[in-house]
């Protein structure tokens, strides 16, 4: 917290509380420009945009509020795209991105879940979905836990929305299929007959959750901290969770034609 964290972030001076409005140190604690050199270094971004890979980050614009997502596929990726999407103020500074200031995506929503299902491209998809924060927790005893609660709740309450949002919607256009396959070809108009055709063929989705679960001594600095050691132990819980989810054989088999979408989540299914 005070000394920042090296090849990231570092202090700002003097302290936005002490900067004049509009300046450059005014709007957030930390400066990233580490960040960026780190980038650069690490990543090839020539590789990224080749688009072997489809590459997709979420951001939010700051004087609209609305959600954007930075795709490989439609723009030119370079650091300030994955800056953007970890800007999370008050901490981090806004990224400009041509004319526009952009802040973490987490504001708004923190997967892009919502980006994959709405592609509309009638591929059968197994997806991997990692959550940082779980919704479930203890009830708080003191102000820390408070904090630590409400983070939990408001990084995780929008992944676990989506999916249930998409889950209806996806039970509900089934059943207009089974419903226009009731009626003969000669009473359907032609756009009931191409909404039938493309209902068809609607994808099935398979979702395995890996949701991350806090340890008891963690605080409300946890979307913050960034240490070597909080890494490791983060790598690890993850590492464990992956291969208890690669041992369920049958979750990553198809799941049956019409299925629609089906969630698997190994902390879930350890309650049952």
């Amino acid at each position: 917290m005070t000394q920042g964290q090296p090849g990231f972030f570092t202090p700002r001076s003097p302290t936005p509380w002490l900067s004049l409005p509009g300046s450059q140190t005014a709007t957030s604690y930390y400066d990233t420009s580490p960040l960026h050199e780190t980038l650069e270094d690490l990543v090839d971004f020539s590789m990224i945009n080749e688009k072997a890979v489809r590459f997709s980050v979420g951001a939010v614009n700051v004087l609209s509020g609305n959600f954007v997502y930075f795709d490989n596929a439609t723009e030119v990726i370079g650091p300030e795209h994955v800056m953007a999407s970890g800007a999370l103020p008050p901490a981090l500074p806004m990224i400009k991105i041509g004319t526009d200031h952009f802040w973490d995506g987490g504001i708004v929503s923190n997967t892009p879940l919502q980006h994959i299902l709405d592609q509309e491209d009638r591929v059968n998809t197994l997806i991997f979905q990692i959550d940082l924060f779980s919704a479930r927790g203890a009830l708080p005893r003191d102000l820390q836990d408070v904090l630590a609660r409400q983070k939990d709740i408001m990084y995780s309450s929008r992944t676990r929305y989506n999916t249930d949002v998409y889950r209806r919607i996806h039970t509900w256009k089934r059943r207009l299929h089974i419903a226009l396959d009731k009626i003969s070809e000669e009473r359907l108009s032609d756009e009931e007959r191409k909404l039938k055709e493309d209902l068809a063929n609607m994808p099935d989705v398979t979702i395995l959750q890996l949701i991350y679960q806090q340890k008891a001594y963690e605080g409300h600095a946890k979307d913050y901290e960034f240490s070597g050691t909080s890494m490791r132990e983060h790598w690890q819980s993850g590492y464990e969770d992956t291969k208890r989810t690669l041992r369920r054989k049958d979750w990553l088999a198809m799941p049956p034609h019409g299925a629609g979408i089906v969630v698997h989540d190994v902390h879930r299914e350890d309650d049952h």
